[in-house]
C-alpha cells in the first residue's frame, strides 16, 4: 500500500505517472506476472504492454493525433484493454459506448463527442455501413474479428476507412515518440445515461482516472495475489476503474467474464481461486437467487464489493449468510471517476451506508444554498477531489450547474451519521412528494424486499388528483400466487400511511441497463400506471 500512495503523492507534486506509465513500470518489475485472463488465454503484463505500445504505433501510424477522439463499441474482453491504454498512450481521448445501445443513441454520441476513430466488433459494420454517411468525422474503423474471415464492407466509402483490430498491432516500419501527457489532459469522456434529456459527456482527465485507481485500490487492500473477476460491462466506469483500473494498477490479474451470469461466475470463481467480485445490487440477487448456488463456490473471495445503486440491507445480510463473505457497499459517480466513498476495508462496516470518504476525496451533505448540515439531516450530497471531473463535453451551461466552487453536486440525497458514514436517501428527482410529505423511494423498497416472496421491487410516483403524488410498486414475485393485498399488509406493519404504495403491478422482469440498474424511467415510460 505504500508504494500506492508513494506514487500518489508523486503525482500531485507535478509527476507524470499516469494510468500508462503506471503499468508500464508494473510490466518492467514483474513481467511474468498475468495481467489479464480471458476464457483459456492470459497476457503477462510484459505482453500486455508491448500489445498497448503497437496499439499505440498503429493509431498513430493511421494517422491518430493527440486529442483525436476514439470511441470503442466492445464488450469485456482484453481487446478492449489493450484499445483503452494504447489510446491513452497515443495522448488520444476514449470514448467509451455500450455497443448494444440503439443506432439513435450510439449516433449521438459519437457525433456530440466528435469522434474520429471507432474500435469495435465485427458484428457492429452493418450498423455503420447503415449510418456512415452521417458521421463525417468518422476517419477510421478498426474491427475486431470474431472468427476465421475478415470482415469485408460493400461499400467503397467503409472499405477505406476500414482496417481489423490485428492490422493495427502489426509492428510499424519505426517506433513511435509518444507524445507527452500531462495529468489534466482529458483522457476519457463518459456518457452519462441520460435519465433526463440528452446524455452528457463527464470529460475525465488523466489524473482524475489514476488517482481514484490507486486510491481505490489502497482503500481495498489489492495487491498481486489478488484475481479480480470482471463480469460488470467495461464501457461502465465502475468496471473501468475497480475491475480493470485498480487491478492493473496493483499487480493483480483481471478475470474477464465476457458477460454476467450467475453459473458462469461461480465457475470462474472456483475455477481461478477469484478473491474479489464487484457488482450491482442486482447482480447480487440473481446470484443468490440461483437455484445451484452454495457457500463453497465463493469460498476463495476475501471481499465483495457493491455500486451502481443502493443495495437492499434485507439482500445484503441473506447474501453474506448463505456464501459467508462481507460486501462492501460504496458510492460514486461517472462525473468522479466514480468513487468517492467506501464502508473501510479495515474497520467497522455499516450495513445500508456508502461508507466513508476514502483518502483525498471530500464528500458532504448540504441544503438548497451549499450550506453544510448537521449529522443526520438529509441533503443534497456533494463532492471535492482530484476525481472530480473537468466538465461535460461542450455543455458549459450543465458544466456550471454541476461544477461550484470545486465542489460537484451529485444531485444525490444523503445524510451523514455522528460517526462519518454516509447514507444515500436516494435520488434528488426520485423522491415522490405525497400531499406535501417526502417519500424516498430506496425506504418504500427496503420494506418490500423484507418481503419473503419478492425477488426485486422498484417504486415509483405517479400522478395523483388529490395527493400531488402516489406511491406506485413494481415486483417481481418469488412465487406465483402472491397477492397485492398480501404486499399491502406487509408495508401496514413498516411504512407510514403517506409511504404505502397505492397500487402494486407484478412483472416478470424489471427493465434494466447494461450493469444491471433498474430503469425507473422505463417504468413511466412504457408501462400503464
Amino acid at each position: 500500500m505504500a508504494s500506492i500512495m508513494n506514487d500518489y503523492s508523486f503525482t500531485l507534486r507535478g509527476g507524470r505517472m499516469n494510468l500508462v506509465s503506471k503499468l508500464e513500470e508494473t510490466a518492467s518489475e514483474k513481467p511474468d506476472s498475468i495481467a489479464c485472463r480471458f476464457k483459456d488465454h492470459m497476457l503477462t503484463y510484459q505482453e500486455l504492454n508491448e500489445h498497448i505500445q503497437r496499439f499505440a504505433d498503429g493509431l498513430q501510424e493511421a494517422g491518430m493525433e493527440k486529442g483525436d477522439h476514439l470511441a470503442l463499441l466492445l464488450g469485456n474482453s482484453p481487446d478492449f484493454i489493450i484499445a483503452f491504454f494504447g489510446a491513452l498512450k497515443a495522448g488520444i481521448v476514449v470514448v467509451p459506448i455500450n455497443p448494444l445501445y440503439t443506432p439513435t443513441e450510439i449516433g449521438y454520441m459519437l457525433t456530440n463527442g466528435d469522434v474520429k476513430a471507432i474500435v469495435g466488433v465485427d458484428q457492429l459494420l452493418p450498423l455503420y455501413e447503415s449510418m456512415h454517411e452521417s458521421l463525417p468525422k468518422v476517419e477510421l474503423v478498426i474491427l475486431c474479428q470474431t472468427g476465421d474471415a475478415e470482415p469485408e464492407a460493400s461499400d467503397p466509402e467503409v472499405r477505406m476507412k476500414m482496417t481489423t483490430f490485428a492490422k493495427i498491432l502489426r509492428p510499424t516500419s519505426a517506433a513511435k515518440q509518444s507524445p507527452e501527457i500531462v495529468p489534466d489532459d482529458t483522457a476519457v469522456i463518459l456518457y452519462t445515461s441520460g435519465t433526463t434529456g440528452k446524455p452528457k459527456g463527464a470529460m475525465l482527465t488523466h489524473q482524475n482516472l489514476y488517482s481514484n485507481a490507486n486510491d481505490v485500490a489502497g482503500y481495498l487492500g489489492m495487491d498481486e495475489k489478488d484475481n479480480v473477476v470482471c463480469a460488470l460491462p467495461m464501457f461502465h466506469v465502475f468496471c473501468l476503474t475497480v475491475c480493470m483500473n485498480a487491478p492493473l494498477m496493483s499487480g493483480a490479474t483481471v478475470l474477464i467474464e465476457p458477460q454476467f451470469s450467475p453459473a458462469s461466475v461461480f465457475q470462474l470463481v472456483k475455477q481461478r481461486q477469484a478473491t474479489i467480485f464487484a457488482g450491482v445490487p442486482t447482480m447480487y440477487n440473481y446470484l443468490f437467487q440461483h437455484e445451484n448456488g452454495k457457500k463453497d463456490d465463493f469460498s476463495s473471495i476475501r471481499l465483495c464489493i457493491s455500486g451502481g445503486a443502493a443495495m437492499p440491507v434485507a439482500l445484503l445480510t441473506a447474501f453474506e449468510e448463505k456464501f459467508g463473505v462481507t460486501i462492501l457497499e460504496g458510492y460514486g459517480l461517472s462525473e468522479a471517476s466514480p468513487v468517492t466513498c467506501f464502508n473501510p476495508f479495515d474497520r467497522g462496516r455499516k450495513p445500508g451506508s456508502i461508507g466513508t470518504s476514502i483518502l483525498h476525496v471530500e464528500n458532504k451533505v448540504v441544503d438548497p444554498l451549499g450550506r453544510e448540515l448537521p449529522d443526520h439531516q438529509v441533503g443534497e450530497l456533494i463532492v471535492k477531489g482530484p476525481n472530480v471531473m473537468k466538465g461535460y463535453y461542450k455543455m458549459p451551461m450543465e458544466t456550471k450547474h454541476a461544477l461550484k466552487d470545486g465542489w460537484l453536486y451529485t444531485g444525490d440525497l444523503a445524510r451523514r451519521d455522528e460517526d462519518g458514514y454516509f447514507y444515500i436517501v436516494d435520488r434528488k428527482k426520485d423522491m415522490i412528494i405525497v400531499g406535501g410529505y417526502n417519500v424516498y423511494p430506496r425506504e418504500v423498497e427496503e420494506v418490500l424486499y423484507s418481503h419473503p416472496d419478492v425477488k426485486e421491487a422498484v417504486v415509483i410516483g405517479v400522478p395523483d388528483a388529490q395527493s400531488g403524488e402516489a406511491v406506485k410498486g413494481y415486483i417481481v414475485p418469488k412465487r406465483s400466487g402472491v397477492t397485492e393485498a398480501d404486499i399491502m399488509q406487509h408495508c401496514e406493519k413498516h411504512l407510514a400511511k403517506y409511504k404505502r404504495p397505492a397500487a402494486i403491478t407484478f412483472l416478470d422482469d424489471i427493465p434494466k441497463n447494461a450493469t444491471g440498474k433498474m430503469l425507473r424511467r422505463a417504468l413511466r415510460d412504457i408501462l400503464p400506471q
